[in-house]
C-alpha cells in the first residue's frame, strides 16, 4: 500500500503534520519527560534527606565537647560514690570492720541478723539488726566510730534498755539497725529483695 500526502489538500497536510507533532510530543512527554521528572523529584527528596542528616550530624558534632564533659563529670561522681559505697565484694569486709569497732568500744555483739537486701537502680541497701551489750559510754563510742567510716553506714531504730542487775561493764542492752549501701556493678533489674549474706564470724539470732 502506497501512502502519499500529495493527494490531500494543503490544510489536510497541515492537520496531518499537526496530529503527528502532537502524538510525537505526547510520546516524548510520557516516555521520557515524565520519568525524568519523577527521578528528579526522587533525587531532590533524597538530597533533602541527606542535607537533614548532615545538619543533624553537624549539630551532634558541635555538642560532642559537651557530651565529653558530661561523661567526665559522671565518671567523677561514680568515683566519689565508690569512695563511700562499697562494692558487693567488699561488703563482708565492711561488716567485719563493724565487729572490730564494737570490740574496740568494749561492746559485745550478742546477735547479728542480716535482713533482706533492698535493691535499687544503682545500689543495694543491706540492713543488719544488731543486739549490743555494754554501757552507755561504750555505745556512744561505737556510734561515733561508725560515723567516721569512709563508707556510709546508717544507724536507725535504736532501742536501749537498762539492765535490772547491771555489771560494771554491762549496764545496758541495745538493738539497732545498721544499714550499709552497696554500689552495684550493673543497674539492677526490677525485682524483689534478696537475703543479705551474714558476716563471717557473726552470731545469728
Amino acid at each position: 500500500m502506497n501512502l502519499s500526502l500529495s493527494g490531500i489538500p494543503w490544510w489536510g497536510q497541515v492537520a496531518a503534520f499537526g496530529v503527528v507533532a502532537v502524538l510525537s510530543s505526547g510520546a516524548f512527554v510520557y516516555f521520557y519527560e515524565m520519568p525524568a521528572r519523577e527521578e528528579m523529584v526522587a533525587r531532590q527528596t533524597e538530597l533533602t534527606n541527606l542535607r537533614a542528616d548532615i545538619e543533624k550530624g553537624q549539630a551532634t558534632a558541635r555538642k560532642l565537647p559537651q557530651f565529653r564533659a558530661q561523661v567526665t563529670e559522671l565518671e567523677a561522681r561514680l568515683e566519689n560514690l565508690r569512695a563511700v559505697l562499697p562494692e558487693e565484694k567488699d561488703a563482708a569486709d565492711l561488716l567485719n570492720r563493724m565487729q572490730s569497732v564494737a570490740a574496740q568500744s568494749s561492746l559485745t555483739i550478742k546477735s547479728f541478723r542480716p535482713g533482706a537486701t533492698i535493691t535499687k537502680q544503682m545500689h543495694a541497701e543491706w540492713p543488719i539488726t544488731l543486739e549490743l551489750d555494754g554501757t552507755y559510754h561504750n555505745l556512744a563510742t561505737f556510734f561515733d566510730r561508725v560515723g567516721k567510716f569512709t563508707r556510709i553506714v546508717n544507724i536507725t531504730g535504736l532501742d536501749v534498755k537498762g539492765k535490772d542487775k547491771p555489771l560494771p561493764n554491762s549496764t545496758i542492752t541495745a538493738t539497732c539497725v545498721a544499714t550499709t549501701f552497696v554500689l552495684l556493678d550493673k543497674p539492677a533489674a526490677k525485682g524483689g529483695a534478696k537475703p543479705a549474706p551474714a558476716a563471717p564470724g557473726a552470731k545469728g539470732a
